[in-house]
């Protein structure tokens, strides 16, 4: 039984893995992984520049049942982790599924059922495409092509006289995925379009490169945090004593996803609570609410907070660009502060990040024009003469499916209305790893979600389906609307598979050790292979050990904050949510 799966990166990888782990009689899966690129790692591979190195932990990252060694940093580069990537393919015996060098040019419909993929071939990344096209018949086909391939870029009116002003410069104007070295910076004035991790990161590098100038252009703000907990005081106690808490394991699944009532779920009540508290407890640490020692480029009040937004772990370039606004009193930081990352060498201690809005246009001069309001960055940067020299569009990326036939009724990812992954009526095409979470990783999602498009073509998804109570939440204007909550997202796949694990069951079953890790630990995938369809037999003392690293790393005043005190408070919103339930049933209501 066939199965056609396009892209080699991260989630075209375990969905082959898990395809083969998970045959049988009746679903033979046959998988092959068609990769036009001639290595695997997609973007992590191909879109990555010097220094990069992943905003979400190994231990989160890292697939359910092929982890790193503890002494492993907790953020790998990019180069670290597509190296990863090719001991998980040599691991699972995958190497004889790929097929690189081999671009898929066209999918359609077999008269008969299935799908009919078109390829062509090469010899290597430097060769010619072959004219000759090749056909497989597949019954099941799985794009996995990813978020981040084709460049978004944004109209500026002018950025040609940006050219124009920069001849004796190659290439003045690029997208971050053209991005390699900070050797492109050096002694350049360097305006960066857009403030994600990658234009943080650019602007990071280009003030370690030695750049004149740098411009960093928000369109509406963003909410910064750091991708570890490290660098604290209260009182005098530091908090460097360890390696440190990554950020994403600290939201715990007892608090948060291991049970929820349909009406809290709704609500999204456990959002608004863990934003209220974030904001108080960062404003102590460093005297701003606006992320963590952010105090320029706010988001907007009514999008400031996880419910809304993607985080921004990049959080080397804030010290850079909070000088000319960090107004905090010393005083409180004998109280309470928050110490900046460490930078690498050479320091540039004077140097300022310029933080503006996006220009609306650029003159003929090659000026850069920003469009007036009340924002902090513009009114410190309105009467400021900007001529970039470099123009880089950090702006993100866009999704194409040139290769799905318009004639055979495709649908896209963003029409897949079962679980972000097929289409209801088209189960034989399933995208994975076209969700983002707010906090957290694709790979570890890409995974759930081909544990849950198996169990959907078995027939062993539960039925009726809930409600999807995951994504983020944005306006019907947005251009990006694939946002979701980690936790949230990767429980209710498993609870839709199976795979959720009961208390009780865990305590029966694998004993106290392992139910604590569970409750105290985030949504790691390694959790949802206890029990259910993908049981796994190295599961429980991955969790003994790695996974209860995470937890015994917050300490115990870490776990009373993270933990138990949000545990409490959302057992007691759950059990008045039941009562509440049970009364409103009882009078004919419906809960849903």
């Amino acid at each position: 039984m066939k199965v056609v799966i396009v892209g080699a990166g991260p989630s075209g990888l375990v969905t082959a893995k898990s395809l083969l782990e998970n045959a049988d009689a009746n679903f033979p899966f046959d998988p092959i992984i068609l990769e036009q690129e001639h290595d695997i790692g997609g973007t992590f591979r191909y879109r990555t520049y010097e220094n990069a190195s992943l905003v979400s932990s190994k231990q989160l990252t890292s697939f359910s049942d092929f982890r790193l060694p503890l002494s492993y940093p907790d953020h790998l580069t990019t180069e670290a982790y597509v190296y990863y990537l090719r001991g998980y393919v040599d691991h699972f015996n995958l190497n004889d599924r790929i097929r690189l060098n081999t671009k898929v040019v066209n999918v359609k419909r077999h008269p008969k059922g299935g799908h009919v993929v078109s390829y062509v071939s090469r010899d290597s990344k430097d060769s010619e495409w072959r004219s000759e096209v090749t056909t497989i018949h597949a019954p099941y086909i799985a794009i996995c092509t990813g978020l981040h391939v084709v460049p978004w870029i944004p109209s500026i009116p002018g950025i040609e006289h940006v050219i124009a002003a920069n001849k004796h410069i190659q290439n003045p104007v690029f997208h971050s995925y053209e991005y390699k070295k900070r050797a492109q910076l050096q002694g350049k004035r360097v305006m960066i379009l857009g403030t994600g991790e990658t234009g943080t990161d650019i602007a990071y590098e280009a003030a370690k490169a030695g750049a004149t100038e740098v411009v960093l252009c928000s369109r509406a703000g963003f909410l910064s945090f750091p991708k570890q907990l490290d660098d604290f005081e209260v009182f005098g106690y530091k908090s460097d004593k360890g390696p440190g808490i990554p950020l994403d394991s600290l939201i715990t699944n007892l608090a948060e996803s291991a049970y929820v009532h349909p009406w809290v779920e709704g609500s999204h009540i456990r959002w608004f609570i863990s934003d209220f508290v974030i904001k108080r407890l960062i404003w102590v640490l460093t005297g701003t609410q606006a992320g963590c020692n952010q105090w320029v480029g706010e988001l907007e009040p009514e999008r400031l907070g996880r419910a809304y937004v993607f985080l921004n772990k990049s959080q080397k370039a804030m010290p850079y660009i909070n000088r000319p606004y960090r107004k905090r009193p010393k005083v409180f930081d004998y109280i309470a502060r928050y110490i900046d990352p460490p930078e690498d060498s050479p320091p540039q201690t004077d140097f300022t990040v310029d933080l503006a809005p996006f220009p609306t246009h650029f003159l003929p001069n090659g000026r850069a024009v920003f469009l007036p309001s009340k924002r902090k960055d513009y009114i410190r940067m309105k009467d400021r003469d900007v001529r970039p020299e470099l123009v880089i569009y950090a702006t993100g990326y866009k999704q194409e499916f040139g290769f799905l036939d318009k004639e055979s009724g495709y649908p896209t990812p963003d029409e897949a209305n079962i679980r972000n992954v097929v289409k209801e009526g088209d189960e034989s095409v399933g995208f994975i790893g076209f969700v983002r979470p707010g906090v957290g990783a694709i790979p570890p999602i890409a995974e759930m979600q081909s544990f849950f498009w198996i169990s959907l073509l078995k027939g062993q998804v539960r039925r009726p389906i809930p409600s999807p109570r995951y994504h983020l939440l944005v306006k019907d204007t947005a251009r990006i609307k694939y946002g979701v909550d980690h936790s949230t997202y990767m429980s209710t796949l498993a609870k839709d598979i199976g795979a959720a694990p009961g208390l009780w069951e865990l305590w029966r079953e694998y004993g106290t050790h392992v139910l604590v890790c569970y409750c105290f630990g985030a949504a790691f995938t390694t959790f949802y292979r206890l029990v259910g369809p993908y049981k796994s037999a190295s599961a429980p003392e991955i969790i003994k050990t790695e996974l209860w690293d995470t937890i015994l790393r917050r300490g115990f005043m870490g776990n009373l904050i993270m933990g138990v005190i949000p545990m409490a408070f959302y057992l007691s919103i759950n059990l008045l949510a039941f009562g509440l339930g049970t009364a409103w049933t009882m009078v004919g209501g419906k809960v849903e």
